[in-house]
């Protein structure tokens, strides 16, 4: 159903057949048969195709908990019904809209907006309520130090991107002495940039460039140019999908090359190769996940090969990081719901942070401030048109290359 609000659209998504037909129209279940769960997304705008990989990843793994019964709290079972919002790429709107999720569409708990800034500024909402809330696309430790009790992240801080990064390119190179840093002026791809700065330098590299960026920003012409005169051995850019390929697109056409060249967070995402095509070989990136990952877990997929076939039943493609972390984020807060056996705010957010479980998507252990201390991330690089681990050594996929066009 769609229903009007200021700033965005909302509309609900309530998966599991024809018990589905009823949450969405209220013809067969009741309100005490459904647990509501908030997503603001940015379903339109420039961020809308991380936007919907988010979507995805939460209609996966609704729908896989549904076709087992729901989620099972002490001696019910209730359905899950998703309630999204489109906030359109706006980050006072993700704020406005998480707020009205809670207040108009009394939902028990809440999924994150995308990106460590949205979420960072939509948390002030979900703790001033008191609602459980997982962020499966927020990194940045700015988003977990505020001392809030109710957000949980399922990424890594960003040093455990660029350290192994650090580590392999220094290993296998010692001729790459000089890092150039681009990076988009938004809290993710700023905050990592700034972590490569200090992993390049810790390991005595020299950093010839560190520019910004502004949101929205359609001609990287200048500061390429600015690269170029750097010289630099390797080339660090973040950013989102539509920044990356812009950037990668326009190195070319200004000539720009050097032995290594890393985007984040780009490249695991088809898109990016899709758009790039030959531009994307050899580009390095790391993530906080990877389809040939190999878990048993207790969760609603029980291992990854499960997740993955699951995805590409419905999805027909691979799953990337993001898509996986959503699904995750789902399957992370039924395991609480679960454990705590109530609906009760409080208790779940006491299972959440107590919650020590293994999933299809890696071990899930939060740290004091809520944001997941557990996980590698994999790094890796696109060969033959394709994301392929480099490390850690238990799922290598292939040896790292240098050179890039």
């Amino acid at each position: 159903m769609i229903g009007s609000m200021k700033f965005s659209r909302r509309f609900v998504v309530a998966l599991g057949g024809a018990a589905a037909i009823g949450l969405a129209t209220g013809g067969v279940a009741t309100a005490q048969d459904v647990i509501k769960i908030g997503a603001p997304l940015p379903l339109t705008g420039p961020l809308s195709p991380e936007g919907v990989k988010q979507q995805q990843g939460y209609d996966l793994w609704a729908e896989a908990a549904n076709a087992k019964g729901g989620i099972k709290v002490g001696g019910k079972t209730y359905k899950v019904q998703l309630v999204y919002a489109d906030y359109a790429s706006n980050t006072p709107r993700a704020v406005q809209t998480a707020e009205r999720l809670i207040t108009e569409d009394k939902v028990n708990f809440l999924f994150s907006p995308f990106g460590s800034g949205a979420a960072k500024a939509a948390s002030t909402v979900s703790e001033k309520y008191a609602i459980p809330t997982v962020a499966a696309t927020a990194s940045s430790e700015q988003v977990y130090d505020q001392g809030y009790k109710y957000l949980f992240g399922t990424f890594t801080p960003n040093q455990t991107l660029t350290e192994p990064l650090a580590d392999l390119v220094t290993a296998k190179d010692k001729n790459v002495k000089r890092v150039a840093i681009l990076a988009r002026n938004d809290l993710f791809p700023l905050a990592i940039g700034q972590e490569m700065e200090k992993s390049a330098k810790s390991r005595n590299l020299e950093v010839v460039m560190f520019e910004k960026y502004a949101i929205g920003t359609m001609d990287h012409a200048s500061a390429i140019t600015q690269m170029r005169a750097a010289k630099p051995d390797w080339i660090f850019a973040t950013g989102y999908i539509n920044d990356l390929i812009l950037i990668r697109k326009q190195m070319k056409d200004l000539g720009v090359k050097a032995p290594v060249v890393t985007m984040i967070a780009g490249p695991a995402y088809q898109e990016f190769i899709d758009a790039s095509g030959p531009l994307a070989e050899n580009i390095s990136s790391a993530a906080w996940w990877h389809p040939a990952v190999r878990y048993k877990g207790e969760d609603v997929f029980g291992t990854t090969e499960a997740f993955n076939k699951a995805w590409a039943d419905k999805y027909k493609s691979e799953p990337d990081y993001a898509q996986a972390s959503a699904a995750a984020a789902g399957a992370v807060l039924q395991l609480a719901i679960e454990k705590a056996g109530t609906l009760d705010g409080a208790k779940v957010r006491d299972a959440l942070a107590a919650m020590d479980a293994v999933t299809f998507y890696g071990r899930i252990k939060f740290g004091p401030t809520g944001q997941v201390t557990s996980l590698a991330p994999p790094v890796f690089q696109i060969q033959g048109g394709k994301p392929m681990v480099i490390m850690p050594a238990e799922i290598k996929q292939a040896e790292f290359k240098f050179g890039v066009n």
